[in-house]
């Protein structure tokens, strides 16, 4: 089924581990706020429904989604931090920008992870205009942010 035509926040909630005493960091752009700030409820909301307890998640807010890969090393390297969840949104342009933003992002986001060996997971959206952005930020295509949410969580199972 093309994703076009689907919820993508469908999502198995079966063997979820207790994070009931897990600890979260959301980082989030604060560039494309309008996106941004739909993606951070729909993961706040999400850790919150699945047992997390409010005072066990950080929040912290970066310029754009260039600096996500350091404000989610910041939050990695403390110990009492179980997993981070990054949340942005870098929408296509007319130049290459967009290609290396997206792809240092990446690339960052995956290099935090491995060197503090816990979850930071890539809730960036990569749309090629505000429509399909608004589409995958609590739109007719679900939100980001939920989906970023349960994948920290299913990712603490793994021992």
């Amino acid at each position: 089924m093309s994703s076009a035509l689907k919820n993508l926040s469908d999502f198995s909630t079966a063997n979820l581990p207790d994070v009931s005493q897990k600890r979260f960091a959301i980082v989030v752009a604060e560039w494309n706020t309008e996106v941004t700030g739909a993606l951070y409820t729909g993961a706040y909301d999400t850790l919150l429904k699945y047992g997390v307890q409010e005072s066990h998640i950080i929040s912290v807010q970066v310029p754009g989604s260039f600096e996500l890969s350091l404000g989610a090393q910041k939050m990695a390297e403390k110990a009492d931090i179980d997993a981070v969840i990054c949340l942005g949104c870098v929408i296509q342009g007319e130049t290459r920008h967009f290609d290396f933003i997206c792809q240092a992002v990446a690339d960052g986001v995956t290099n935090v992870s491995l060197k503090y060996n816990k979850p930071v997971i890539f809730g960036v959206l990569t749309p090629n205009n505000q429509e399909q952005a608004m589409d995958r930020a609590g739109g007719k295509h679900g939100n980001k942010g939920d989906e970023a949410a349960m994948t920290a969580i299913k990712m603490l199972a793994i021992n």
